[in-house]
């Protein structure tokens, strides 16, 4: 059966900001803002649709179109998270992990940091599906570079008297972020080869995790409970 066409929100570029030497914040807006699925998640998220440069291509797109008649056309599909959701003035934030350099940096990497003012992103979405519960104390979250925009909204949700441990992986040390969380969450940055990250959830002593929410998300996997 023919697949429904998924709804695209086409929102121009309206700047720029570096948060840390390896994440770049996008905001982007306009009359597409009223296209998305707005929702209330903490790890919403939106899937930009970014063609080749050389294509000549211009959002929106005939994704049908282009399936059948120039598959070699079709946009990449890449997930973000909506750092922030700005309705009154119809606006987003999208933070993009710059990794690597040239080709190695990832076709949405290449395009955030090359994206100026004025230019138009089409994208389906938002998506998503994690939201701390009020009722819910206690709290582990866990994640990489990519995870921290999902786990800082998270935390800034959280009632004051929250507790837990949130734990984010970073490949260097000048990439930590000021979050805003409870006084009752701790914040634990492991810096350095992924594998370490792996080495701190081991040695978590979970043996008492009745009405334990947790999040995990680490590139090429999510994990939502």
């Amino acid at each position: 059966a023919k697949r429904p066409a998924r709804k695209q929100a086409v929102l121009e570029v309206l700047g720029k900001t570096r948060l840390s030497p390896r994440l770049l914040r996008l905001t982007l807006g306009g009359e597409g803002y009223s296209a998305l699925n707005r929702n209330e998640n903490t790890d919403a998220y939106v899937k930009l649709l970014l063609p080749d440069p050389a294509s000549g291509l211009h959002p929106p797109y005939d994704m049908d179109a282009l399936r059948e008649h120039s598959p070699e056309l079709m946009p990449a599909r890449r997930t973000y998270t909506v750092r922030h959701w700005d309705d009154e003035k119809q606006r987003i934030d999208v933070d993009v992990v710059l990794h690597g350099e040239g080709e190695d940096s990832g076709i949405a990497a290449r395009w955030a940091d090359a994206a100026q003012p004025g230019d138009l992103v089409a994208m389906n979405g938002a998506g998503g599906g994690y939201t701390p519960q009020p009722e819910t104390r206690r709290h582990l979250l866990i994640g990489d570079h990519a995870a921290l925009p999902a786990i800082a909204a998270a935390l800034e949700s959280m009632d004051a008297d929250a507790s837990g441990l949130a734990i984010i992986h970073l490949d260097h040390e000048e990439d930590r972020l000021e979050l805003e969380r409870p006084d009752g969450v701790e914040l634990r940055w492991v810096i350095g080869p992924q594998e370490a990250l792996v080495r701190t959830v081991q040695e978590l002593d979970l043996s008492d995790h009745e009405g334990l929410q947790v999040f995990c998300h680490v590139e090429r996997g999510t994990t939502k409970q």
